[in-house]
């Protein structure tokens, strides 16, 4: 196939043509790098889509649901930059009265809420709880010295437009009168350019029209500024670490690896970059960190950017959708938390306010060891059945881990959303690929075996896991959203075969989507070069996703790496109930996925969020695994004491102490084995058996609301 395919949006209708609000020539950034700015048609219609053409008579080429979408401006550049789950537009507006129109057309669909500057770290999804009345009233006066700034610099370029053009006149007039009057010539220099006796130029006169409305502008400018450092320093002291928001559709930048060389794959395209092109971010404390802020989840919001330099112009910085929910949590570690919380009855609310970590408080300790030097006398043996060193683990549990294969949830709600099956096919098999994405740099270390009844919980997808059988070692868990319920079973089988280790899933994940339900199982991963070389993850086989409600399937199969050919592909058919091939999809489990609409056009399902750029430093977590065994102030007091992150031994070696991590494990373990000799060994209190799955009962979030008071929960370790 061709390597230059190019995004395309699967909902495109060029047959039906709604009303446009707005229409005409503007200026679009290609989608390669290097390429410049095309002309091109845009039309804005009255439903919010903002679509685009080489011109008004051929086909639309692609388009963007606008109250979906994030807006960004650079006014003095005349820039709009629209940001989707599935396109990013770079507009560029030939003039200032074009940019007026079209912004002031695009704002119509555009959250009235969800504007705010980059310029400053508050973002609208914090509730007006969090700030005092002063803050409050502060920012509303801001908003009226900006409009009285406005109103002022659309004066001043009224009259100042008004006074070239009876100058023009007036010199055209003097020209046609010198003309006649030669000798007269040099004195009109004299009348333009008087100078004084010493030489400098005279003082122009306070009084005129033109220093008057300059007089304004620099009045409303000053009091701006005084207005803003009077916010900054109510905020700085009433909220020591402005807590972030949930899912941003904005993308986490990161910087280019120079180092590690691109594939020829059509998918290895750099999918988000960092230049000189800064946004500058104000900040409430000197020690406070620069931050990203997340948009409100289905809603478009505005942001307004400082205007770089015309040298910087190059490089922009690259939106990127909105499917990892990762970008949710990303902060510093210095920040406290101390930031007020609402009713624990909806704990995701919390959540979206929390500063979360961006990096772990240790790096591995000491090399892992020799995998194949354990394994060469157990060929063939179950590894859950062989002890091993804390050395070859990383600071999560198995618990933990199954919650990263739900980092992309965000690609349920998408799913909830399509109303044509295929396309709704489309995306759950998009999600099921990207549960793989985390493993990229996984190939050492293996996360803690949980204790029988050991929970985790995420309450970002409210989502609870459960160990509820200990051998064979069984992992139950369940997690919901709006319009979406996942319930699935985590089991499986380890064998080594001399050169490499292959981990076999047992189990089914099941999806509920209004009616339809959706099941598949996982195909094998296999650990390669464990003898001798670079060890690298692959998985390997056929995963079939299966509509039970009416039949229809996607067959996807993750391809075996060749010696010379790409790796990590993926490849997807899906097929209607009838059988019929109805779509295709494909793409790299580490990279995206995107559906192919013909031999040159793809629909970008699902894209990876880049690593944090210490990620091999940090067991080769992602930005959201870091945040997995973090206790944020959202759930000091309300965990109960069997969750996964007050197990002493995990949070040793996540601090660095391996001997201490070694000890507490031998301890917990140990403390389990008694239970188990004496009879008084724990059961799931969460799940329930049925047949070889295992379902979710129900009551965890509710016992959790009253603060485990009725259903006590007495401690593993």
């Amino acid at each position: 196939m061709s390597s230059a395919r190019q995004s395309f949006p699967i909902s495109v209708d060029t047959t039906q043509k709604s009303e446009a609000v707005c229409e005409g020539w503007v200026l679009k950034k290609r989608r390669k790098k290097m390429q410049g700015f095309a002309r091109r048609y845009f039309v804005l219609d009255q439903s919010g889509s903002l679509s685009y053409s080489i011109d008004p008579k051929r086909p639309i080429r692609d388009q963007i649901f606008l109250p979906h979408a994030a807006l960004s401006t650079a006014v003095g550049r005349k820039d709009i930059h629209i940001d989707s789950s599935n396109a990013t537009f770079h507009i560029k507006c030939l003039t200032a009265d074009d940019f007026n129109k079209w912004l002031t057309a695009i704002r119509q669909f555009v959250h009235p809420e969800g504007r705010r500057s980059l310029a400053g770290k508050i973002t609208p999804r914090l509730s007006q709880s969090q700030f005092n009345r002063s803050g409050i009233q502060i920012a509303e006066d801001i908003g009226s010295t900006i409009s009285e700034l406005e109103i002022a610099f659309a004066t001043l370029q009224s009259e100042s437009t008004h006074e070239r053009n009876h100058l023009s006149l007036k010199s055209k007039s003097e020209k046609d009168k010198h003309h006649h009057h030669p000798k007269d010539v040099f004195n009109m220099f004299k009348k333009s350019h008087q100078v004084n006796e010493d030489g400098t130029l005279p003082k122009s006169n306070p009084d005129s029209p033109s220093n008057g409305r300059f007089q304004q502008i620099n009045t409303t400018l000053a009091s701006l500024k005084s207005q803003h450092a009077a916010l900054l320093k109510s905020l700085a002291h009433d909220v020591t670490a402005p807590p972030t928001a949930r899912g941003s559709p904005l993308p986490p930048t990161t910087e280019e690896k120079e180092e590690e060389p691109l594939s020829t794959s059509r998918f290895n395209t750099a999918l988000t970059r960092r230049s000189n092109l800064a946004i500058s971010m104000s900040s409430l404390s000197d020690s406070a960190h620069n931050e990203w802020f997340d948009a409100e989840e289905g809603l478009g919001e505005e942001f307004f950017l400082d205007v770089p330099n015309p040298d910087e112009e190059r490089e922009l910085i690259l939106l990127q959708s909105e499917n990892s929910s990762l970008n949710q949590t990303v902060s510093s570690d210095d920040e406290e938390h101390s930031s007020p919380l609402v009713h624990d009855t909806d704990p995701s609310a919390n959540a979206r306010q929390v500063v979360r970590r961006t990096r772990l408080p240790s790096g591995p300790i000491g090399d892992e060891g020799s995998l194949f030097a354990i394994l060469k006398n157990n060929v063939g043996k179950d590894l859950s059945t062989i002890a091993l060193p804390v050395s070859f683990n990383e600071p999560l549990t198995l618990l933990q881990r199954t919650a990263e294969e739900l980092e992309y949830y965000n690609l349920l709600h998408q799913a909830t959303e399509a109303e044509d099956p295929t396309q709704r096919l489309c995306f759950v098999a998009a999600f099921a690929v990207s549960g793989y994405a985390h493993t990229r740099y996984r190939t050492g270390r293996k996360g803690f075996n949980p204790m029988l009844a050991e929970t985790f919980e995420d309450v970002r997808m409210k989502f609870l896991a459960e160990k509820v059988s200990h051998n064979p070692v069984v992992i139950a868990y369940h997690a919901e959203g709006e319009g979406w319920e996942l319930n699935a079973t985590s089991a499986g089988k380890t064998k080594f075969w001399g050169k490499s280790l292959e981990i076999i899933p047992l189990g089914t994940t099941r999806l509920r989507i209004g009616n339809d339900i959706y099941e598949w199982n996982k195909p094998s991963s296999f650990m390669r070069n464990l003898m001798m070389g670079t060890k690298y993850l692959e998985h390997c086989g056929k995963m079939t996703i299966e509509n039970t409600t009416n039949g229809a399937t996607c067959v996807l199969d993750f391809k075996q790496s060749g010696y010379w050919g790409a790796s990590n592909e993926v490849s997807g058919i899906i097929f209607s109930p009838s059988r019929d091939v109805t779509a295709r999809i494909e793409g790299k489990w580490d990279e995206q996925v995107a559906q192919a609409l013909d031999s040159s056009y793809l629909h970008v399902l699902w894209r990876i969020t880049p690593f944090p750029k210490e990620s091999p430093q940090y067991y080769g977590f992602t930005a959201f695994g870091m945040t997995l065994n973090e206790i944020t102030s959202d759930l000091e007091g309300r965990l109960p004491p069997t969750d996964s992150r007050f197990r002493p031994d995990v949070r040793a070696l996540e601090h660095g102490n391996g001997d201490e991590a070694e000890a507490q494990k031998i301890r917990v373990e140990e403390m389990q084995r008694d239970r188990r000799r004496r009879g008084i060994n724990r059961t799931p209190r969460w799940f329930k058996q049925d047949g070889d799955e295992w379902t979710y009962v129900g009551g965890y979030w509710e016992a959790r609301a009253k603060g485990w008071k009725d259903i006590p929960v007495e401690p593993l370790w």
